[in-house]
């Protein structure tokens, strides 16, 4: 009997968004459990109950996998944040998302840190799939505060407000051994961001 003929590549099977979201918490439990290095498609496969051909057609790989599941588990999308005010944006970015979320992710982070310096494909996936768009997104919000006149387009700090976002996100676990809340994160936005930016 003859065969199916192969999908052309780069073809994907259309998955539900509970599936896709089991998919993605099932990456994530898995790289928390063995790690960047130790996880396999075949893992994947194994707990989600599906076929390597099936994640194959979604992602090219493992690389885009994780970077996918660590982009589709962020907790607020800057997409759908527009207060009205660049305190009120930034604020939103931080303050409604849930703790022990953040504490999590935070530690999945700097768990990745070694991997990502050790794996190109890896690191080129997250600028890709994670902070690229996150980059962009908090442009977007800047251009509006800009357009809405509250901050100055010549204000050489817009161009630092993610390094000053991310640095606060990964220094604090350093420097006093606790996670990055939403209430620290706040008042680093109050304290240095926007008196930084003029605000």
């Amino acid at each position: 009997m003859p065969t199916e003929p192969p999908k052309p590549a780069g073809r994907r099977t259309r998955l539900t968004p509970e599936r896709e979201g089991e998919l993605y918490d099932a990456v994530l439990a898995l790289l928390r459990e063995v790690g960047y290095d130790a996880l396999t498609m075949d893992a994947v496969a194994a707990r989600t109950h599906s076929s390597k051909a099936t994640l194959y057609r979604q992602w090219r790989g493992k690389p885009e996998l994780v970077a996918s599941a660590l982009r589709h588990t962020k907790p607020v999308s800057l997409a759908d944040i527009d207060t009205g005010t660049v305190r009120g944006d930034l604020r939103a970015m931080v303050c409604d998302a849930d703790e022990e979320r953040m504490e999590r992710d935070a530690a999945l982070m700097r768990g990745l840190q070694r991997a990502i310096h050790d794996h190109p494909d890896l690191n080129r996936a997250l600028r890709e799939l994670l902070i690229e768009p996150e980059i962009a997104g908090l442009e977007a919000m800047l251009r509006r505060a800009v357009d809405r006149g509250e901050l100055a387009a010549d204000n050489p700090a817009l161009g630092l407000v993610a390094h000053m976002m991310f640095g606060a996100f990964m220094a604090r676990p350093l420097v006093e051994d606790r996670p990055a809340d939403g209430e620290y994160l706040a008042r680093v936005i109050d304290a240095v961001i926007l008196p930084a930016l003029g605000v």
